[in-house]
């Protein structure tokens, strides 16, 4: 068997596991009308003191479909996106602001889009692995 396959198993089971608790976020808003998302098992604080989706979170989102609307390929069409440039995490992350699923401030946030564009490297480097 592929390493390939069983790493999209893997995948495919982990987004299962992980579906109830992406599906439970709340969003909320600030004083200033922008979405905050809320879920205490997958909040992140960054440097301006905003909690939204952990970079996985955000990252498996896209992955899912979830940014399709928005213009994001889901699956392996998004780590293909990636690895030949067209894609970066500041496109996932404007794609996630234009759904209401993270605060127009993670945008400006240059640690949580280092980390969003660590975890788009991380589906990068799990898709390569094949015997």
């Amino acid at each position: 068997m592929k390493l390939s396959i069983l790493i999209d198993s893997v995948l495919i089971v982990t987004s299962i596991a992980l579906l109830p608790g992406i599906g439970g976020t709340q969003i909320a808003t600030n004083n200033s009308g922008e979405p905050i998302a809320i879920n205490s098992n997958n909040l992140s604080t960054h440097s301006n003191n905003v909690s939204y989706f952990k970079p996985f979170d955000a990252v498996f989102l896209a992955y899912q479909s979830n940014l399709k609307a928005q213009g994001i390929p889901s699956s392996n069409a998004l780590v293909s996106q990636y690895q030949t440039g067209n894609l970066t995490a500041l496109n996932v992350v404007k794609a996630a602001v234009n759904a209401k699923k993270l605060p127009a401030q993670a945008m400006n946030d240059k640690g949580y889009l280092n980390a969003v564009e660590s975890q788009l490297t991380s589906y990068d480097s799990t898709n390569d692995l094949s015997y």
